[in-house]
């Protein structure tokens, strides 16, 4: 266990702090406090995270976009872009699909994934902006060539459907495949779908249980109908897999009942 005895007013540095957030949230909230109240910048970040999620401290969402706003200002470029999803989600304030927009372009422009990937989702739903798919995609693309697992994903599908450059069924399979690999519960049930249309049932199996394990609730209900559309049969038996990770993450009706 890592020693995070300090001298009294020591101001810990962002990695350490990250370091003590993982042992001990509440004292960990008490270094991010004293940290970016004497202006590191990461720790700035930090206070808005954890005032965000209520880990360690009294969630307060407002609060929380006040020190992200802090943090973007010094050029903090994740703090940009959770201000973004603060005004896209209403963390703290009205939703505000076009503010949201406005943060999420800043850091995109200075390349940050997460930015890309988020500016994009917008683009591809026209939330704040007019539908532009094809910048959608350009913007996927260079997030999931910096290593980004969901905009791989979602780069996969445009090479798939072909909506906006011709089908690329190879390009899909592989961006599916280094999603998959790169831990997206999404990528992972998308090249599931690939190697069983290849007949690679039990590759397949073991993809569709990885997906399980991460993806959150919407996912999985959604997830239920196309599972039991398969022809597989043992495809078929992970629905109910899915619908029971569904109801304990939920709680209520099974998803089963969704279609």
């Amino acid at each position: 266990m890592a020693d995070f005895r300090l001298r009294r007013q020591e101001v810990l540095d962002g990695e350490q702090l990250r370091a003590m957030l993982e042992e001990s949230p509440a004292r960990a909230a008490q270094a991010i406090l004293l940290a970016a109240g004497e202006g590191v910048v990461e720790a700035q970040a930090l206070l808005g995270q954890i005032l965000l999620d209520g880990q360690g401290i009294a969630q307060d969402q407002p609060l929380a976009m006040r020190w992200f706003s802090i943090a973007a200002g010094h050029g903090h470029l994740m703090a940009r872009n959770m201000l973004g999803r603060c005004h896209e989600h209403g963390w703290g304030c009205v939703a505000d699909a076009v503010a949201a927009v406005r943060h999420y372009r800043i850091a995109a422009d200075v390349g940050l994934d997460w930015a890309m990937y988020n500016l994009a989702n917008l683009l591809a739903t026209g939330r704040g902006v007019e539908v532009d798919h094809a910048q959608a995609m350009r913007l996927y693309q260079r997030a999931a060539e910096a290593g980004h697992a969901k905009s791989m994903n979602l780069l996969g599908r445009y090479c798939e459907e072909g909506q906006i450059c011709p089908p690329d069924p190879l390009a899909a399979r592989d961006w599916y495949r280094r999603s998959a690999e790169g831990g997206d519960f999404r990528g992972q049930f998308s090249y599931a779908a690939v190697l069983a249309q290849e007949g690679r049932i039990d590759a397949a199996l073991q993809w569709l249980s990885k997906a399980l394990d991460g993806g959150n609730l919407r996912f999985l209900r959604i997830s239920c109908e196309s599972l039991m559309a398969s022809a597989h049969p043992q495809i078929r038996l992970m629905a109910e897999a899915y619908s029971q990770r569904a109801e304990l993450l939920g709680g209520g009706g099974s998803a089963l009942q969704l279609q």
